[in-house]
C-alpha cells in the first residue's frame, strides 16, 4: 500500500520555526548531491559530412565536445556514436576518442596496431558502418576538458563520414549525423 503525505510547512524539531517546502531542490549544489548523480550534459552533433585521406589520426571536424567539471573526483562518461566508409572495397579506417590528446576507452596499442575503438575493412562503397563508444572516464580536474573524434585511413584511400564513400543520390543512401555527449557524474 502506498501512502502520501502532503502539507505546505514543517514545523522545526525545537519548535522555533516552520520550514517551507515549495522549491527544495533549486537550492542544492553540486556539493550536495548524492554520489552517482548526474551534474551537468554537454553535447555536439555534426551533421553534415567528413572525409579524409590522412594516414595519421586527425580531428574529425566537428565532432568535439568540451565540458568543465564541477570536481575532481566527477566522472565523465563519453557517449559517441558514427558511421562511417572508405573508398574502395577491402579497405579500411580507424577511428578512436581522445580526452585532449590522450587517447581513451580503445583497446591496448601494440605494434603498428594503434587503440582505437572502431575499425572496419569495407565490403563495398555503398556500406557504411556505425559505431558506438561509451567510456566512464575519469579525468581528474576541474579545468575545461575536450574530448574528440579522430580518424585516419589506409594510404591513397578516403574515409568519409556521414555518408557512403559512393553518396549515390538514392533514398536508400542516407546521410546520417555523428553524435559525442558529454554526462558529468559526481564522484
Amino acid at each position: 500500500m502506498t501512502s502520501k503525505l502532503k502539507t505546505d510547512v514543517l514545523e522545526t524539531g525545537s519548535g522555533s520555526g516552520t520550514i517551507a517546502l515549495n522549491n527544495q531542490l533549486s537550492g542544492m549544489t553540486a556539493e550536495s548531491m548524492p554520489s552517482g548523480s548526474v551534474l551537468q550534459v554537454v553535447s555536439t552533433t555534426k551533421t553534415d559530412t567528413f572525409s579524409t585521406t590522412s594516414t595519421s589520426f586527425i580531428d574529425v571536424t566537428g565532432v568535439t565536445a568540451t565540458i568543465t567539471p564541477s570536481s575532481t573526483s566527477s566522472k565523465i562518461l563519453v557517449t559517441l556514436t558514427t558511421v562511417y566508409s572508405a573508398s574502395a572495397t577491402g579497405y579500411g579506417a580507424v577511428v578512436r576518442v581522445l580526452r585532449g590528446s590522450t587517447p581513451i576507452g580503445g583497446g591496448t596499442a601494440s605494434g603498428n596496431r594503434p587503440s582505437s575503438f572502431s575499425s572496419q575493412t569495407f565490403k563495398d562503397i555503398e556500406t557504411a558502418e556505425s559505431a558506438g563508444f561509451n567510456y566512464l572516464d575519469s579525468p581528474a580536474t576541474t579545468s575545461a576538458t575536450t574530448y574528440k573524434l579522430q580518424a585516419l585511413v589506409r594510404s591513397s584511400q578516403t574515409v568519409y563520414f556521414g555518408r557512403t564513400a559512393n553518396d549515390r543520390n538514392d533514398i536508400f543512401m542516407g546521410r546520417t549525423s555523428s553524435t559525442i555527449t558529454l554526462t558529468e557524474i559526481k564522484g
